[in-house]
């Protein structure tokens, strides 16, 4: 692409020089007027055509356009193609239109592209032939000057040319730094060989290169060629030594540090050219002090230094000396070099435990002395001062258990401060012996060449010596609780001082301090505290402080205080009314409330708690509304329970936290309305057994039944054969597998027996001694001692029930009503007619029921003989069949 203004552009350096320049090569032309380029016959998309002062036509122009839709007018006049154009006519015109919208003012310039038909000023015959694309030497490659270079100038380093030259008569000029640039005149070409001369020495790490663009125009103006961009580098010439980028290099490395540990890194830097060996540093150690032993080295490329050894130790030498050398052209000695200084400081670590002076100090300090200093004890340490290496931590490790004495560190000085914060006691003890440690403030470090001991302890000495002291009192500080109905001169407490020397309170007085408060007053000799005045509702809970004063023989005088704080008028404690309750199967909780006469903060609200863990397993308190303190409250069940009585202990709080507990009882009763129940009966106590306890009991209350009715019914028939022959069952006992009932036996002295089906209670049953409770599913009954129990009385016990029979019920009530009633009186007396102990005895659960349970004294010994019959009978009834056979 042809670059025509850039070329008039190099060629001038002001806008006066750059129009007579343009005018010259006919790219600017007369404003408003016809204007003429030449150009080649096809031009490419985007070139420049030339550029049209549009200025002098129309200072202001709005609006510029072009009549040709193939070419682009520019604000400054520079005239573009938009596409490929062929001048096939050799001629081409088109208008630049320019509108002042302002001043209504409008102007027009007409531009004629000319294609070149002949080389002007040609001084060689062109060819007659089309022009071919040939390989251009418009592009050398970068050429180069070396730096400093001692000449002869000017000196010449490229030439350019262009095979247009062939065509045309071309002229070359240049443009950029060090031509008409900073530096100027530095380089020139010539115009008609296009050679490229230096003109003196360059410094390359001031200029490291030149870029120039090259023009080669004809003497019209035409660019054949693009400019040529071209680089002139400057070859490095080693004219600069490495330099250290500090001054003094300063690095610490702790003492007896491993060998290889780093301890810095020095660095250095060279202006010459980068990666050549102008640049390629190396480093040496050239001295060290102290320069024995050697202690440290340094990489030789990268500058690192590190240890040689570990024998580094600040007590011994604290700051070593390195001089450093660098040189470039990777240290052949006849590269540039620079040395530098750095100084190492060894740090110090805790290698040095801190001692004592001395094993053992002595001092004294009077008794009852408080916050005062006793002694000084200085420590020594060889590590660095005013460092935590340095710094001494005190400790008391033996004899202060009481904690009478504290110490502590004198920053400045580096000594322990002895002091006691309690006042000893001559006449407890008037010597104490105090082991004391010194530590540092850091964690000692073992190392070769130290102790293997990180701390040291001294022993310490301290004589108390006596001094006449007041009393004291015990405790300093005594509180009491004042009754407030208490009347005056009651004795609400006793507050003694005693001697210190004699450890008694003997000849001492009391007294109050003045301005006190009049609520007490204290008895002189015996020290009792009375009160001094009645208290009003309004004092109680008030607070004071009295200062009492005890006053010995000799006059000295000891202080104690008395906390004292007036109670309540308080005499009583919350209760609970009422405390009978009724509660149905419906398990509906009941409503208990706390009562108590006393005001705030004596009273409500309460807190109500079961106080019987037992208890409190089964029933719980719940609130109305999730609150934690009430005047009244719910209680009920926790979990499904049987049916009883049971006697709840319920503790209730004040707001003040005084209790009272009260026993509330609920009777648990299997009913609808609690109406149903009626009062609340008297119980004994019970003892509660489990389901195979009473299993048992029932299984060995109907055997004794059987034996009992079997003996009763011997009675009334007479004597009966000890041996019943296999025929005569058969004829009177029917041999079958149903259920229905047998033949009818009339004969009267036969016992009634009826079939019962008996069903175990799934409630507990409590039974005691006879004329207690029988606690029974929920209901109970009452043993008489004398009377006679018939079925009718324990008709609520468990679910027991009779199947319709031949008899009625009445007449077996009178059959044995007499019978069995005279039996159960005789089993409760002994041959002597004596009450008998072992009538009813409490069966408790062991593990497995009993086959045939012991019926005690009710078993009939006089008629043994009667019953050896039982011991032959078979299984199918046969005991029924003997019983019921005629005689």
């Amino acid at each position: 692409m042809t670059k025509n203004l850039a070329t008039a552009y190099f060629l001038c350096h002001d806008f006066k020089q750059c129009l007579k320049i343009l005018s010259e090569q006919g790219l600017l032309c007369e404003a408003c007027k016809k204007v003429t380029f030449n150009v080649p016959s096809k031009l490419e998309a985007g070139t420049l055509v030339g550029r049209v002062n549009l200025k002098e036509c129309l200072k202001s122009a709005e609006h510029i356009s072009s009549s040709d839709p193939d070419f682009r007018i520019l604000e400054d006049g520079s005239v573009y193609t938009t596409n490929i154009i062929s001048l096939p006519s050799e001629e081409k015109t088109f208008t630049i239109l320019l509108k002042d919208i302002q001043r209504h003012e409008e102007k027009k310039i007409h531009v004629n592209l000319i294609a070149h038909q002949k080389k002007a000023h040609k001084t060689r015959h062109a060819r007659d032939t089309v022009l071919r694309r040939t390989k251009r030497r418009w592009a050398p490659i970068p050429s180069s000057m070396m730096e400093n270079s001692l000449g002869p100038f000017p000196m010449q380093i490229q030439q350019v040319q262009s095979d247009t030259a062939q065509n045309y008569t071309i002229y070359y000029s240049a443009t950029g730094p060090g031509i008409d640039r900073d530096p100027k005149n530095l380089f020139y070409v010539e115009r008609e060989t296009g050679n490229v001369f230096a003109t003196g020495p360059v410094d390359r790490e001031q200029y490291p290169e030149f870029k120039i663009i090259f023009f080669a125009t004809t003497a019209d103006g035409y660019s054949p060629e693009i400019p040529l961009p071209h680089t002139i580098r400057i070859e490095d010439d080693n004219d600069n030594a490495p330099c250290f980028t500090q001054d003094l290099f300063t690095f610490v490395v702790p003492e007896h540090c491993k060998p290889g540990t780093v301890v810095g890194q020095v660095t250095a830097e060279d202006r010459d050219e980068l990666y050549t060996l102008h640049t390629a540093l190396r480093y040496r150690i050239v001295s060290e002090e102290p320069p024995f032993p050697k202690m440290f080295s340094v990489h030789h490329e990268s500058g690192v230094i590190t240890t040689l050894t570990s024998q580094l130790d600040r007590e011994i030498i604290g700051k070593h000396l390195l001089l450093i050398e660098v040189r470039d052209m990777a240290g052949q000695p006849f590269g540039l070099c620079n040395t530098g200084t750095v100084v190492i400081n060894v740090g110090d670590v805790n290698d040095n435990a801190p001692y004592f002076g001395h094993s053992s100090y002595e001092t004294k300090v009077l008794e009852n002395r408080v916050n005062v200093e006793i002694l000084r004890i200085p420590c020594l340490d060889k590590d660095e001062p005013n460092s935590p290496s340095w710094n001494c931590r005190f400790s008391i490790v033996k004899g202060n258990e009481d904690n009478h004495f504290a110490i502590t560190t004198d920053g400045r000085t580096n000594e322990g401060i002895l002091c006691v914060v309690k006042g000893l006691d001559y006449e407890t003890t008037n010597l104490r012996i105090l082991e004391i440690a010194a530590s540092n403030e850091i964690p000692y470090v073992l190392v070769p060449y130290s102790s293997g001991l990180g701390q040291s302890t001294c022993t310490v000495r301290v004589n108390v010596l006596d001094d006449d002291e007041g009393p004291v009192f015990k405790p300093c500080l005594l509180p009491i609780t004042i009754d407030g109905c208490a009347a005056i001169g009651t004795v609400v407490g006793k507050y003694l001082a005693e001697d210190p020397e004699t450890g008694n309170s003997e000849g001492i007085r009391y007294r109050i301090a003045p301005g006190q408060s009049s609520w007490i007053t204290i008895d002189e000799n015996s020290g009792e505290l009375r009160i001094a005045k009645l208290f009003g509702k309004d004092m109680t809970g008030r607070q004071c402080n009295i200062t009492v004063l005890a006053v010995d023989q000799s006059g000295k005088t000891g202080t104690g205080t008395v906390l004292a704080t007036i109670g309540a008028c308080d005499r009583h404690y919350p209760i609970m009314t009422p405390t009978e309750f009724t509660m149905c199967r419906d398990r509906k909780p009941v409503y208990i409330t706390a009562v108590t006469p006393n005001e705030s903060p004596y009273s409500g609200p309460f807190r109500f708690d079961i106080s019987d863990r037992s208890m409190g397993s089964g029933w719980q308190t719940v609130q109305q509304d999730g609150m934690q303190y009430y005047i009244s409250i719910l209680l009920s069940p926790r979990t499904d329970i049987p049916y009883g009585i049971y006697k709840i202990p319920v503790t209730v709080r004040d707001s003040n936290g005084r209790q009272g507990t009260s026993v509330v009882t609920v009777n648990y009763c299997d009913c609808t309305t609690p109406s149903d129940c009626g009062m609340i009966p008297r119980r004994s106590p019970t003892v509660t057994l489990g389901v195979w306890a009473i299993l048992a009991m029932i299984l060995g209350s109907l055997l004794l039944l059987l034996i009992l009715i079997t003996l009763c019914g011997c009675y009334g028939t007479g004597a009966v054969s000890k041996h019943v022959p296999d025929d005569l069952a058969n004829q009177n006992l029917i041999i079958s597998n149903t259920e229905a009932p047998g033949e009818e036996v009339m004969d009267p002295n036969i016992i009634p027996l009826q079939a019962a089906t008996v069903n175990s209670c799934d409630q507990g049953v409590g039974m005691g001694t006879i004329g207690h409770e029988v606690k029974t599913g929920g209901q109970s009954f009452e043993m008489s001692k004398g009377g006679h129990q018939t079925l009718e009385s324990v008709r609520g016990y468990g679910q027991s029930t009779m199947e319709q029979g031949r008899y009625s019920y009445s007449e077996w009530q009178n059959f044995m009503h007499s019978r069995l009633g005279e039996k159960v009186y005789m089993c409760r007396q002994n041959e002597e007619n004596k009450h008998s102990e072992d009538y009813v005895l409490p069966y408790n659960y062991e593990g497995r029921g009993s086959l045939a349970g012991s019926v005690g004294c009710c078993s009939d010994h006089q008629e043994e003989e009667v019953l050896d019959f039982l011991d032959q009978l078979e299984p199918k009834f046969r005991t029924l069949a003997e019983t019921c056979v005629k005689r």
